[in-house]
């Protein structure tokens, strides 16, 4: 954003990375405590003009929808927000609007969860309404899995919070799972690209890693569907990630996510086709249209690395020298380091089990791919058994 924008920023503690790409900043607290971020947002205000309000963090996306709307600069409602963020009020939107989704029923107790399971028919998907990063979703397959899937549910509300606290019981989508990533501009959406997803194994639905291609045919197939749900949200401007399974029947939609999607899909977007998610945003929120044309022919891969085992992290590293030598890898990044404790679910989640992660680029998704698995293999996690030590 700093490459096109004055940005000012505001963190809930001292600038670290930020601090050479931003002109002003404030300090709150605590982002769920609203009357301080829309002050924050005020002093910002009072010393330089404000001309848009963005962010990329799906759990504030509701109260910076609030503070753009407080300081005259909403382009998209609270009430759109709300709807991409509560799960089940977006499948009540895709049902009014005929977009192919899921069954769903909400739940406050696990006797209504087996009603609802019993309802929709088993397996199906438990999960939290509004908490993102796939954190307490979880397949059932039978009756006498859904209690425990449930517990799992209700903890990962407990622990990550989110607009509301209900559980939903889905029907479950069988095939393989993509994500459209959409730019909308004053009502109309356009579809820049697809990302194939790659998942851990069930009951659980943990992404390890992901492809993008710069004209990936699936475009053309999935792009209506993913416009049609933003529309269903009623957002009007802004970044969409929406999320589909390729189902026998076609295309249905998981869930839209009013921001750029994460792991690096935002990166994998500019490297594949030229086109900046984060300006796009920013242009956006300050009411520009953006150029969608994209300026590059490439292929991402991008690969999750989860610890091999929960324990104490003891090595991770990639070999000297490698990837400045090759000069197709970004990264890695890693989240975690030496001596820190992780723990994978479902005991844990992503937070506490993903190490870092990895992307490699090529001409050629075929060659992007075999690259990803020649740097893993340069890659080494080890972990030591907490209770052993």
């Amino acid at each position: 954003m700093a490459d096109a924008y004055d940005v000012a920023a505001i963190t809930t503690g001292p600038l670290a990375w930020e601090q050479p790409h931003v002109v002003d900043h404030e300090i709150v607290g605590d982002f769920d405590d609203e009357a301080a971020l829309l002050a924050a947002g005020q002093v910002l205000a009072a010393r330089r003009p404000i001309a848009g309000v963005v962010t990329w963090a799906e759990a504030h996306l509701t109260a910076v929808a609030r503070l753009a709307e407080h300081l005259g600069l909403a382009t998209t409602s609270v009430e759109s927000v709300r709807t991409c963020r509560d799960k089940a009020a977006s499948r009540a939107a895709f049902a009014r609007h005929g977009v192919p989704s899921a069954q769903s029923l909400a739940a406050t107790s696990l006797d209504e969860a087996l009603t609802a399971a019993s309802t929709i028919g088993y397996p199906v998907v438990v999960k939290p309404a509004s908490v993102g990063g796939s954190i307490g979703v979880i397949k059932a397959e039978t009756q006498e899995d859904l209690a425990d899937a449930y517990a799992f549910a209700t903890r990962g509300v407990q622990l990550h919070g989110g607009d509301n606290t209900v559980v939903l019981v889905e029907e479950y989508l069988s095939g393989e799972e993509v994500s459209v990533e959409c730019v909308t501009f004053q009502g109309v959406t356009t579809a820049v690209a697809v990302t194939r997803k790659e998942l851990g194994a069930e009951p659980l639905f943990e992404e390890t890693g992901h492809t993008l291609t710069a004209g990936d045919p699936l475009l053309t197939i999935v792009a209506p569907i993913a416009a049609a749900a933003v529309k269903a949200t009623g957002t009007v401007n802004g970044i969409q990630h929406v999320e589909l399974r390729l189902t026998s029947t076609g295309p249905r939609v998981i869930e839209v996510n009013g921001r750029i999607g994460g792991d690096w899909i935002g990166w994998a977007v500019w490297q594949a086709t030229g086109l900046s998610l984060p300006q796009i945003a920013a242009d956006l929120a300050v009411g520009w249209e953006p150029d969608l044309t994209p300026t590059r022919q490439q292929a991402v891969a991008i690969k999750v690395l989860y610890a091999p085992a929960s324990g104490t992290l003891t090595q991770r590293a990639i070999a000297n020298g490698f990837a400045e030598t090759a000069g197709w890898v970004h990264g890695p990044a890693w989240l975690f380091e030496e001596g820190d404790e992780v723990l994978l679910p479902p005991e844990g989640d992503l937070d506490s089990a993903r190490v870092g992660l990895f992307a490699t680029h090529a001409d050629t998704l075929e060659l992007a791919v075999a690259r990803r698995t020649v740097t893993a293999n340069h890659i080494a996690l080890a972990v030591t058994d907490s209770a052993q030590r």
